[in-house]
């Protein structure tokens, strides 16, 4: 039976909206398709998400190392990675609405995900929408051109004069950066093989289609970490990366009943193994993230276009090797994106009323306390409060309105915690701190409350 969910993407879009999580792009001027700006609640969610990835998969692994390389890397990385001759996407445009939609969608869609378009050619993919007569999703007709492909790069020049320009591209990945870089970290960090690079970081890619909120964007972040080792360890460390994914999303709060692995059907020609962790979206289930055995193609690409060589000298057993590479990488926007949808809930009070709660872990959540006076006569002693936790995590000050509705307004953005100053503050410096999942109240000394807090917030 499938489970009944109180998440839609019109409710998560309504709620970033007006809870200033995440807003249309260039929304005054009509806005621009698919980009969106964070807002000053969502812009702390998405930096506490980078902080416990980077925490996790940097920070807390053995011999990784973090880069940020640069979004413009010179021409040839994309020639020897293979972007520029094969980075496209099959699209199909509706005759009737003028709509455009990639191809591989509209079949799994169609087919509910029984059919899966990797497996297939363009010419295939064809045959299979004009005999099933799929549908477009915003007309409803079947009516479609036939399948051209689309470069997802997006290209820029470089030079003052119209007639000495260089062309060069806007990253559509950020995993170039990491082996590009592969000498120079392992020579000035002396690492020694296996050891991983961790990157976060902007890519772009020129998206024509709709793109479900923030899960198909043509600016989005990624966060990756490519983990070299020696050929024969590379089975043993990519099912360690797939567990290592799955255990990272279920210790920010997913639902393992919402998450399920997909292996590749159809690798790519340098892969040995590939898989993705699929997210059960509002729209359906989809790509969360990918776990990848790379082999060794990367860097002999790139030893083959640079000149430079990238063996690595064991200095144990003195042999001369290019390791293999695992890679993970996980979009920051579409873990957002999970992570909203796994929060939403909507839950009925006594009385009839019903609340919107974010059920965020505390980690994550934009403030991890709200301030809240009683009367806005205690103003002073709860901002003298405010200012005193603001040192240690982010806060946020609400004094407007009833305590009820200011309470409402910070389980809408997943405050995990409320504090009350009221009278008897005055008298004896005690608080109420308010649970936003449960709803119930404590009564505690004011100078306990960092530390209370600090607990209940690691990751």
């Amino acid at each position: 039976m499938e489970e009944k969910r109180a998440v839609t993407m019109d409710k998560l879009v309504n709620l970033c909206k007006s809870r200033g999580i995440i807003f249309p792009g260039s929304e005054i001027y009509g806005g621009m398709g698919n980009t969106w700006d964070y807002g000053p609640v969502g812009v702390e969610i998405k930096n506490n998400v980078k902080r416990c990835w980077w925490k996790r998969f940097v920070q807390e692994s053995d011999n990784s190392f973090g880069i940020d390389a640069a979004i413009l890397m010179n021409p040839t990385v994309w020639d020897a990675s293979g972007h520029t001759a094969s980075f496209s996407d099959p699209k199909m445009d509706c005759k009737e609405c003028k709509t455009r939609h990639r191809a591989d969608t509209l079949i799994e869609n169609h087919s509910k995900g029984a059919v899966n378009p990797d497996t297939m050619t363009n010419e295939e993919m064809e045959a299979y929408i004009f005999e099933h007569k799929v549908a477009c999703p915003k007309c409803g007709k079947s009516n479609f051109t036939n399948i051209r492909t689309f470069n997802l790069m997006f290209q820029t020049s470089r030079g003052v004069t119209e007639g000495d320009k260089d062309t060069i591209y806007i990253r559509p990945e950020t995993a170039q950066g990491e082996f590009v870089n592969f000498l120079s970290v392992q020579r000035t960090t002396r690492a020694k093989v296996p050891f991983g690079i961790g990157q976060i970081g902007k890519a772009f890619r020129n998206e024509i289609t709709p793109g479900n909120f923030i899960f198909r964007t043509i600016e989005f972040e990624q966060m990756e970490h490519q983990w070299f080792c020696k050929e024969g360890t590379d089975g043993e460390y990519y099912e360690f990366y797939k567990q290592k994914a799955h255990e990272f999303l279920l210790d920010l709060g997913l639902n393992e009943n919402h998450l399920r692995f997909k292996d590749h059907e159809k690798l790519a020609h340098y892969a040995r193994a590939a898989c993705d962790i699929q997210y059960l979206f509002p729209m359906g289930w989809s790509e969360l993230n990918g776990i990848h055995n790379r082999t060794d193609f990367d860097l002999k690409r790139h030893q083959e276009y640079s000149g430079k060589s990238m063996l690595y000298n064991d200095p144990f057993t003195n042999e001369k090797y290019i390791p293999f590479v695992i890679e993970y990488s996980i979009g920051a926007d579409r873990l957002m994106l999970a992570l909203l949808s796994e929060a939403y809930d909507e839950e009925q009070l006594d009385g009839g009323d019903t609340r919107v709660v974010m059920h965020f872990h505390p980690a994550i959540a934009a403030y991890k306390v709200a301030i809240l006076p009683l009367q806005k006569n205690l103003g002073e002693k709860a901002r003298e409060l405010y200012r005193k936790l603001s040192k240690q995590f982010m806060c946020t000050y609400d004094e407007a309105g009833s305590i009820g509705k200011r309470y409402r307004r910070q389980d809408e953005i997943g405050t995990p915690y409320c504090v009350t100053i009221d009278f008897d503050t005055l008298e004896d410096n005690t608080v109420t701190i308010r649970d936003r999942d449960t709803m119930s109240q404590i009564r505690m000394n004011a100078d306990e409350v960092a530390a209370f807090i600090q607990q209940k917030i690691n990751f």
